[in-house]
C-alpha cells in the first residue's frame, strides 16, 4: 500500500521538474532573443556624419554682452534629430538668437570658463531650444567659435 502511495508523489514531483525545466528553458531563450534584438538597434541608432550635417542648423557668429561686462562672441551647430526639425529650427533661428542671448546675458566670463562651463551652456540652451520646439528635438549643441573679450 505504501509503494502505490509513493508512485503518484514521484509522478507528481517528475512532472512539477520537468515543467520547471520547460519554464526556464523558454525563459531564458526569450531572454536572449530580446537582448540580441535591442542589441542590433542601438548600432544603427547612431546617425553617420552626412545624417547629422544633415538634420544641423549653423547660428553664425553673434556678439552680447555678459552679466559680468564681459563681451563674447560665439556661434554654435545646432543638431536635431531629423530634417524636418532641421527646418523648423531654421525658421524658429529668431527665437533661437534670443534665447542664446538670453542666457549669455546671465552668466559671467567666469561661468563660461573651462569645458564644465560651456557643457552647462550648451546644455541648457539644448533643453530651451527643445521647449520651443513642436515637431522635432534638439540632440546636441555645439560650439563652434568662442571669444571673451
Amino acid at each position: 500500500m505504501e509503494n502505490e502511495q509513493k508512485a503518484p508523489k514521484n509522478k507528481l514531483m517528475t512532472i512539477m521538474l520537468v515543467l520547471l525545466a520547460v519554464i526556464l528553458l523558454a525563459g531564458t531563450i526569450a531572454v536572449v532573443i530580446i537582448l540580441r534584438s535591442t542589441g542590433g538597434d542601438a548600432a544603427k541608432e547612431e546617425p553617420s556624419i552626412d545624417e547629422v550635417l544633415e538634420s544641423s542648423v549653423d547660428i553664425p557668429e553673434m556678439t552680447t554682452n555678459l552679466a559680468s561686462d564681459d563681451f563674447i562672441r560665439i556661434s554654435f551647430k545646432i543638431q536635431t534629430n531629423d530634417p524636418d526639425a532641421m527646418e523648423e529650427l531654421t525658421k524658429r533661428d529668431f527665437q533661437a538668437k534670443d534665447l542664446i542671448i538670453q542666457k549669455l546675458s546671465e552668466m559671467t566670463a567666469d561661468e563660461l570658463k573651462g569645458e564644465a562651463g560651456k557643457q552647462k551652456l550648451t546644455e541648457t540652451l539644448k533643453t530651451n531650444l527643445n521647449s520651443i520646439m513642436q515637431d522635432g528635438t534638439v540632440e546636441a549643441v555645439y560650439i563652434t567659435s568662442y571669444i571673451i573679450q
